[in-house]
Order: structure tokens, then C-alpha cells, then sequence
């Protein structure tokens, strides 16, 4: 192993990884800071312009679209994989000097976000995640860890170069062809060659016939379609992994564009018993499905839910003035 590539830090109760910092101005669509983290880790220091080249496609697109990043990364000596951890494999991967990026709840009105973990407490059993301030990390315990992770059926990215990939590539990596294939999926959709996105989750649910994000995937390309056969998918994706939130939230969304106001709100809730305070949007959607159904109290309820979970919500002054009319 080269000696830039090994960064383990020995910390008195923990074993942890020391990564660099990364400003707002080095992220962009194509270069999510979680990507640009890891690359510097391992010594790639000069994607920055590449990425604003290839964000050009993606202008008024909100987020990041993480597979430009794994693919630039790619073209730059690393090798990248996505695949079904585990709190034993993050663990095994730190120490290795391997940082894993985890895909998990998002807050206020964002789904979902990546987030780095960077080492573990054995002691106190904490996982540690990174924090792009100087000598800080987040520190979550394991328990609460994994339940959130689940959450998005514990994806997890590793990148790591071509020295070292035999590391990894002799590992069983649950999902690691048909996560790939979502990620994208995702990238697909953006530039909407719609037909192209579908043909290749259909391969990925074949592939892995179990994979509740690609089911998850599917069912919202065909919810888009306005095609009955969402339901199904989406079911699928519940199947696979109960506590998919993503799953229970488009079967509400679902429902409530199709006016069945009844499967919407036990949906949303459903969603909302797995994680209260994931998604502020969600309360507001199960409030239009509560007031067609005529519980003002529980639509008042779901509202100030909601401008509570999103205090900057763009449109809070007319949430504001509905509440006023209940």
C-alpha cells in the first residue's frame, strides 16, 4: 500500500480516520463533497474543473447526482462501489484506513443525504461521521445508527484505488452491480432519457430480486407515468425491507394524486411512524389527504408539523394563512 493511502489516526478510545477538509466552494452537482473528501484522502487533489464542465448538464437541477462524481473519480486512478453494508463491514473498512460513504435520512425538506463515516468508538458504541470542521466528528450511537441507515436498506460507496480494490473485490458485496445500476439510474432521469432508466432498473431488479432500492427506484418512474403498476413495485420494496421509508412515502404520494385519500394518509403514516422527523413535506401532503377527508384538526396538526420541520419553507406564509382558515 502506498504511503499516502494510509491515514489511520491512533485516538485514545477510538479508531478513527483523519479527512481533509473541504470548503462549500469545491462541491458542486457533479463533485458531491462526500466524493471530494474521499478523493483527497487518497491524493486526487484536481477535479474541481472537470466537475463544473460536466455540471453544465445539469443546471436548475437541485442535489447531486452521485455517479458523475464515482465516475470522475474513476477516471482518476480510483475504483468505486456500491453495494449493502453493515455496521461489521464500516467498522472492517476503518480499519483498513478505508472510509465508507453511507446513504441516510435527510432533514427538513432534503429525503436523503451522504454522509462519510470516518471510525467508530468501541467503547461507547459510536459511529463516527464526518464533519467538514477542523478536529470534529459526529459521534452517533450505533443503535440509533443502524435504524436510520435501514431507512435507505444501508447503502453504502467505497472508493479506493486500483492498488487496493483486491481488498474489497474479495469481499461478497450484496447489490454491488444492481446499487451501481441506481446510482445510474438517478444520473438517467436527470437528463431525462426516460425510456434508458427504465430499461436498466428493470435489469436491476432482475438482477437482484430483493433490492428495495431499485423497486423503490421503479415504482417512482412509473408513479411519474401515472401507471397503476407503481403499487406493485413500491409493495416489492416494502417486502424487501420493512422500513424503507422511501417505499411508504411514493405508495402515499401515490394514492393521494389518484384521490384515494384514505391509502394516502395510512401510508404517509406509516412513513411517519419509521421516522418522525425525516421529511417536513410529508406532513403537508398527509394534511391535504386529512382535510379531503375532513379532520381539520389532524390537517392543522400535520401543517404546524410541518413549518416546524421546514422553518424556511418557501411557502409558509400561505401555510400560515390555511391555518388561519381552520
Amino acid at each position: 500500500m502506498d504511503k499516502k493511502h494510509t491515514a489511520l489516526q491512533s485516538q485514545p478510545g477510538y479508531n478513527s480516520l483523519t479527512l481533509p477538509l473541504i470548503s462549500p466552494e469545491e462541491e458542486n452537482i457533479c463533485l458531491p463533497l462526500v466524493i471530494n473528501v474521499i478523493c483527497k484522502y487518497w491524493g486526487e487533489e484536481q477535479l474541481l474543473l472537470e466537475a463544473d464542465q460536466s455540471a453544465k448538464k445539469y443546471s436548475g437541477i437541485k442535489g447531486s447526482v452521485m455517479i458523475e462524481g464515482i465516475e470522475l473519480a474513476e477516471k482518476h486512478g480510483l475504483k468505486g462501489y456500491a453495494y449493502r453494508g453493515s455496521i461489521v463491514d464500516i467498522k472492517r473498512k476503518i480499519d483498513q484506513g478505508i472510509p465508507s460513504i453511507v446513504i441516510l435520512p435527510g432533514i427538513y425538506d432534503t429525503a436523503q443525504h451522504a454522509n462519510i463515516v470516518c471510525g467508530y468508538d468501541p467503547g461507547e458504541s459510536r459511529i463516527l461521521t464526518y464533519v467538514p470542521q477542523p478536529d470534529t466528528v459526529g459521534a452517533i450511537p450505533e443503535r440509533r445508527f443502524q435504524q436510520d441507515w435501514e431507512q435507505d436498506d444501508m447503502v453504502s460507496i467505497v472508493l479506493v484505488p486500483q492498488d487496493m480494490k483486491h481488498i474489497i473485490e474479495k469481499e461478497n458485496l450484496q447489490f454491488k452491480e444492481s446499487n451501481r445500476i441506481c446510482l445510474e439510474v438517478e444520473k438517467l432521469r436527470h437528463q431525462e432519457r426516460v425510456a434508458e432508466a427504465m430499461e436498466r432498473i428493470s435489469r436491476a431488479v432482475k438482477i437482484d430480486t430483493n433490492n428495495a432500492q431499485a423497486w423503490c427506484i421503479m415504482g417512482s418512474m412509473l408513479n411519474e407515468q401515472n401507471s397503476q403498476k407503481a403499487v406493485s413495485c413500491y409493495e416489492e420494496s416494502i417486502r424487501s425491507n420493512p422500513n424503507y421509508y422511501l417505499a411508504f412515502r411514493g405508495l402515499g404520494n401515490y394514492y393521494l394524486k389518484n384521490k384515494d385519500f384514505h391509502n394516502a394518509q395510512a401510508y404517509y403514516s406509516k412513513a411517519i411512524e419509521i421516522n418522525s422527523t425525516r421529511f417536513g413535506p410529508i406532513f403537508k401532503n398527509r394534511a391535504l389527504a386529512r382535510l379531503q377527508l375532513g379532520d381539520k384538526a389532524g390537517c392543522k396538526n400535520d401543517l404546524l408539523k410541518y413549518l416546524e420541520l421546514v422553518p424556511n419553507a418557501n411557502d409558509s406564509l400561505n401555510i400560515q394563512e390555511a391555518l388561519n382558515q381552520l
